[in-house]
């Protein structure tokens, strides 16, 4: 559990690779369109932390401009599942707060 955790480390992680889920290969500015709240500095940041861990791949096609574009990894991909367990358990934990535990309005 501590390596999924580390592989998806710091505030907006979840939702690069939520990106990535949903379709083939993208390239750097399909994804900072897709996240418009991401700073590039986040962004890029995060996408090397995925390709570090090994669940992005990034290629790089040479020619002018070079051109770079980011895919999940197939043990990328395996990940898929793991996020929607992680949204049902906070969608259903969202709903079954106690009245006394909720913040007043």
């Amino acid at each position: 559990m501590e390596v999924t955790l580390a592989a998806l480390r710091g505030r907006w992680t979840t939702l690069v690779v939520r990106e990535l889920l949903a379709g083939d290969v993208y390239a750097y500015s399909e994804l900072a369109a897709a996240l418009p709240e991401l700073s590039d500095k986040v962004l890029a940041e995060r996408l090397a932390q995925l390709t570090a861990a090994g669940v992005v791949r990034r290629t790089r096609t040479p020619g002018w401009p070079p051109t770079v574009t980011y895919r999940l990894t197939p043990h990328g991909r395996e990940l898929g599942p793991v996020l929607q367990a992680l949204w049902d358990w906070g969608a259903a934990a969202a709903l079954d707060v106690p009245e006394e535990e909720a913040d007043p309005p």
